[in-house]
């Protein structure tokens, strides 16, 4: 078997069933298996996959075990050459496996190899590409000074360009099956967070190297892994003490220094997070980008909106502020999805897709903050 998919999940069903479904559709011609883990969900993620994807591997968990454990739980299943650690939250344009085993297979030195990922709305993540989080490049995250040789994000790779990077985000990570073994993988003394960041690290020191392929763009909603609460900030921080006691124990003086200012940044983060107002924007349109009008007339009398037709041809000539997008990726493909994202995107307004042959719609208008769906089988609204 060529490949192996990893898609750990926790209480996120309607993201992973789209999840799922890219997936599927990404995986045609290619022999291939997905395994999912679930972390003690208590939706019904677990119905779900029974229900519409049966076929799958389901590991059901009796506990929320963390990122690392469950993962590594997947890959001791898992049959396939290569592994593509996912995460639930993560939509993928039809190309992605077959362009990254393409490349990976050019490649005998390869450890892991990772994407570009955008947000929700549309925008770049930059932890799509990293780069080691020694104590000069954390200090200057820290307090705000701009590097290029000693940044946090490997800046000195355009988004767009493939190249070599350190860190790999753990969102999206594929990597052969006996690499991942010889490492150990994920390092189960993390929880969550920190063990991209350990996994990648630990893959360059076994001299092997971390490629990022700019030219495939995944949708990853991010908020829906995790809500950034004081919990999520303790996690984070705490992962970077083990990170640091892992690996740079003979830097005693940086260490403290890193230590003190990752605690301080813990602080104004917690601050900023309690103390944030969100807004809103109140949209002047409504476009649909489908041809089942049978859908239009569903979603609009759902919702009680005024929905206007739009063809995907057509979107990218749209000069739109301040508008509602829907996608139907019944009728328009992701990747044809993400490019319009980023060509409306920071003009005010919002994108939401239903997946294929799906009767909700989903999307987030935040990185930092859950998602919505719009559930109109029964009219009903979940956040």
């Amino acid at each position: 078997m060529q490949l192996s998919v990893i898609i750990l999940n926790y209480n996120v069903s309607y993201f992973l069933r789209q999840c799922v479904l890219t997936v599927q559709e990404a995986l045609v011609g290619i022999d291939s298996e997905i395994i999912i883990v679930d972390n003690h969900s208590s939706d019904d993620s677990c119905a779900m996959v029974k229900k519409y994807f049966p076929e799958i591997k389901l590991v059901e968990n009796k506990e929320n075990v963390g990122f690392s454990k469950a993962n590594n739980q997947g890959v001791a299943i898992a049959k396939g050459a290569y592994v593509c650690i996912l995460n639930p939250d993560i939509a993928v344009p039809k190309n992605v496996f077959k362009k990254s085993l393409e490349f990976a297979n050019t490649k005998s030195d390869l450890g892991a190899l990772g994407v570009r990922l955008i947000d929700g709305t549309g925008n770049f993540l930059p932890e799509s590409k990293r780069n080691i989080p020694k104590p000069k490049v954390v200090f200057n995250k820290i307090t705000g000074i701009k590097s290029t040789k000693n940044s946090y994000y490997a800046s000195q790779i355009d988004q767009t360009e493939i190249g070599e990077v350190s860190v790999l985000v753990g969102a999206f990570m594929l990597l052969k099956t006996t690499v991942y073994k010889e490492v150990d993988g994920f390092d189960e003394d993390y929880f969550m967070y920190g063990e991209d960041i350990d996994l990648s690290f630990k893959l360059l020191k076994a001299g092997y190297k971390n490629y990022y392929l700019g030219d495939i763009t995944v949708l990853h909603y991010k908020g829906e892994s995790t809500t950034k609460d004081k919990t999520y900030l303790k996690r984070f921080y705490g992962a970077m003490h083990i990170f640091y006691k892992k690996h740079f124990k003979s830097n005693s003086i940086f260490k403290t220094l890193v230590f003190l200012g990752v605690s301080m940044a813990k602080f104004v983060n917690i601050f900023r997070n309690s103390s944030s107002v969100s807004t809103s924007n109140n949209p002047e349109n409504y476009f649909l980008l489908s041809d089942n009008i049978g859908f239009l007339k569903k979603l609009s009398k759902a919702s009680e909106i005024e929905l206007k037709s739009l063809s995907k041809s057509a979107v990218t000539d749209v000069k739109t502020f301040n508008s509602y997008f829907i996608f139907d990726a019944n009728y328009i493909s992701y990747e044809k999805i993400f490019k319009a994202m980023d060509f409306l995107k920071n003009k005010g307004n919002t994108f939401r897709i239903r997946p294929v042959d799906s009767d909700f719609i989903i999307g987030s208008d935040s990185s930092n903050t859950k998602g919505d769906v719009f559930d109109f089988s029964n009219d009903q609204v979940t956040k």
